[in-house]
C-alpha cells in the first residue's frame, strides 16, 4: 500500500503514529533501574518524563535509543514490535535523541556536522552543497535558521542546539527524545525553542521531553509520566497538574517550592571586586573589568549563559586563578595576591562548580573529605598526626546535621550520589561559619529534593548575616534566592537588577548581551 500524505511528515519521512514501551525492566549489578515500566507517546504530542536523579528516566530513554538493551519488556512502533540494539537501529526506525551535552565537532561547519557519518553519492567526497540546501529547507520549515557554512565554535549555545535538532530531522527523526533541552538556553532562546517544538508537534512529530523545570513541563507538554525508584508513580494530563502535585509525585512528600525569605538587615560590604580581569585556559580574555560588591545578609545572584566568565570569576575570587588586573577585597583586606588557603582562613567558603574535581577527593573517605580544609590544624591534627577520634566525631556530627546518606563515614566519596556529595561539600564549608560564601552552580545535576535542601541551607546563611555570591545558570534558582541580580556576558557585567524588578525577559536580554538602555 502506498503511503498517504497523512503518514508522511513535512520532512518526507514516515511518521510514528504511536510508540509504546511495555513492561520495560532493566537490571544493573545491585540495581533495578527500570521495573516493569510502561510508557507511550503519540504523533502530535509532547509527553514529559519526570523523576529525581536515579529514578530511571535516562535508563528508559537509553533503551529506546538503543544505548542499552532491556532485560524484559517490548517496544512497539505503529503496532509492530521492534528490536533496537543500537542508535543506528533507532535512527533507521525514525527515533532521534537530542542530548543535554551536544554531540558536535567544534572545528567543523554546520553542514559538515550534519553530514558526518552519512553515505555520500560522491564516494569519499561529501555532498555538502546538497546537505546545505536541505539544512536551509529544514530551517525554514521549523524556524531553525542557521548558516550551513558557519563553524560550530562560532555559534551561540542556542544555535548549536538548532544544529542538533536539524541533524536528527535530516536523518528522518519522527520521534525526538529531548534531554534537558532548555538547561543552557536564555529565556528568549527557550521561547524560540518552544515555538519550534509546537511547530514539530503540529506537523505530526512525537516528542519526549525530559526536564526538571516543572513550569516548562506544564507549559509545553500534553501529558506527564513520573518515575520514582524505577517504577511509574503515575501519569496525567498537564491540564490536571500543578508544580506542587508533580513535585510530590517525584519525591513522595510535599515540597516547599515557594521560598520564604524574611527581611534581613544588610551589613557592611564583605566582598568587593574592582576592575577584575583574567584570562581563560586558552589565554583569551575571560573577565573584562568586573566590578561588584556583596553585603552581609544578602545573596547576590550572578546570572549568565554558560561560558561567559563565571568559572574564571569564581576561581579568581578564591585564589585558584591569577588576575591579570584588578583587585579582590575580603572584609576590606586586599586578597588579590593571597593563596587559596590564606583566603579560606580569612573567612571565605567555596562551593565549586565541579564538586568531584574541585570539591572532593573521590578516593578519600567521607570523614577525610570533611576535614580537607583543616586537617593540618588543631583539633584534627597535633604534632603532624591526625586525631582520629576527633575526626570521627566531626564526621558523625556533620553527617547527622546535613542528613548525608552514606553507609558509613569510612565510605569512599565516589560511592555516594551527587546530592549526598553536595551535602558533604556544604557541611564542610558551612560548618566553618564563613563571612563570605561563593556558591558556584550549587544545584547543577541535583534532583528536586536535593535542590530544595541546598536552597534551604543557602537561605540559612543569609539569615545568619553572611554574604553569599550565588553563581548559577538556572534563572529560576537566581530569581528564587537572590536579593540583587547582576548579569555577566562575555566577561563583562551587563547590568544590575533588584530582585523586585527582575523578570525573565529583562534578565534574558542582558544574558544575550543587550544592555538595559538598548532594550525596547
Amino acid at each position: 500500500m502506498s503511503e498517504t500524505q497523512s503518514e508522511l511528515l513535512p520532512t518526507g519521512h514516515r511518521r510514528i503514529h504511536k510508540m509504546e514501551m511495555h513492561g520495560i525492566t532493566k537490571r544493573f549489578p545491585g540495581v533495578l533501574a527500570n521495573d516493569k515500566v510502561d510508557f507511550d507517546v503519540s504523533s502530535g504530542e509532547v509527553h514529559a518524563l519526570l523523576g529525581e536523579n536515579g529514578a530511571g528516566k535516562s535508563t528508559l530513554m537509553k533503551i529506546l535509543y538503543g544505548l542499552y538493551s532491556q532485560n524484559e519488556g517490548d517496544i512497539w512502533l505503529n503496532d509492530e514490535k521492534v528490536s533496537i540494539h543500537s542508535p543506528g537501529d533507532a535512527m533507521r526506525l525514525g527515533i532521534g535523541m537530542i542530548h543535554q551535552h551536544f554531540m558536535l565537532v567544534d572545528s567543523l561547519t554546520v553542514a559538515e556536522n550534519v553530514a558526518l557519518g552519512l553515505e555520500s553519492s560522491r564516494g569519499f567526497l561529501t555532498d555538502l552543497d546538497v546537505v546545505s540546501e536541505r539544512i536551509l529547507e529544514l530551517g525554514e520549515i521549523y524556524g531553525l535558521q542557521v548558516e550551513p557554512d558557519a563553524y560550530i565554535w562560532q555559534l551561540s549555545v542556542g544555535q548549536q542546539q538548532r544544529v542538533e535538532i536539524i541533524k536528527a530531522l535530516y536523518r528522518g527523526a519522527a520521534l525526538l527524545i529531548l534531554d534537558e533541552p532548555t538547561a543552557v538556553l536564555t529565556p528568549q532562546e527557550v521561547d524560540e525553542f518552544f515555538v519550534t517544538m509546537r511547530q514539530m508537534v503540529s506537523d505530526g512529530h512525537a516528542l519526549i521531553f525530559i526536564s526538571h523545570k516543572l513550569h516548562e513541563v506544564i507549559d509545553i507538554c500534553d501529558r506527564v509520566t513520573v518515575l520514582r525508584d524505577g517504577r511509574v508513580e503515575g501519569s496525567r494530563s498537564t491540564k490536571d497538574a500543578t508544580k506542587g502535585i508533580l513535585a510530590e509525585m517525584m519525591v513522595g512528600r510535599e515540597l516547599g517550592l515557594e521560598k520564604d525569605k524574611p527581611d534581613v538587615a544588610l551589613g557592611d560590604v564583605q566582598l568587593q571586586v574592582e576592575n577584575l580581569k583574567a584570562l581563560s585556559n586558552r589565554e583569551t580574555p575571560a573577565l573584562r573589568g568586573v566590578d561588584f560588591e556583596v553585603y552581609s545578609g544578602e545573596i547576590l545572584g550572578l546570572a549568565g549563559v554558560s561560558g561567559n566568565g563565571q568559572r574564571e570569576l569564581a576561581e579568581v575570587i578564591t585564589g585558584l586563578r591569577p588576575a591579570t588586573d584588578g583587585k579582590v577585597f575580603l572584609k576590606g583586606q586586599d586578597v588579590s595576591q593571597a593563596s587559596p588557603g590564606q583566603i579560606m582562613e580569612s573567612g571565605m567558603a567555596y562551593i565549586p562548580e565541579e564538586r568531584m574535581r574541585d570539591g572532593m577527593i573521590k578516593e578519600f573517605s567521607v570523614a577525610e573529605n570533611l576535614i580537607l580544609r583543616e586537617h593540618h590544624q588543631q583539633p584534627f591534627s597535633q604534632s603532624g598526626f591526625l586525631n582520629l577520634k576527633t575526626v570521627s566525631t566531626n564526621a558523625d556530627t556533620l553527617i547527622e546535621s546535613y542528613n548525608v546518606k552514606t553507609p558509613s563515614q569510612e565510605t569512599p566519596v565516589k560511592s555516594l550520589s551527587g546530592g549526598n556529595i553536595q551535602k558533604l561539600v556544604l557541611a564542610r564549608e558551612l560548618s566553618r561559619q564563613p563571612d563570605v560564601l561563593i556558591a558556584s552552580q550549587p544545584t547543577r545535576g541535583l534532583d528536586i529534593g536535593a535542590t530544595e535542601y541546598v536552597h534551604e541551607r543557602l537561605l540559612e546563611q543569609r539569615e545568619a548575616g553572611r554574604a553569599t555570591l550565588l553563581i548559577s545558570e538556572d534563572l529560576d534558582e537566581i530569581m528564587a534566592l537572590a536579593d540583587r541580580i547582576i548579569v555577566i556576558f562575555e566577561g563583562s557585567i551587563m547590568g544590575e537588577v533588584p530582585r523586585a524588578e527582575a523578570t525573565a525577559e529583562k534578565l534574558g536580554l542582558l544574558m544575550a548581551g543587550i544592555a538595559e538602555g538598548e532594550q525596547h
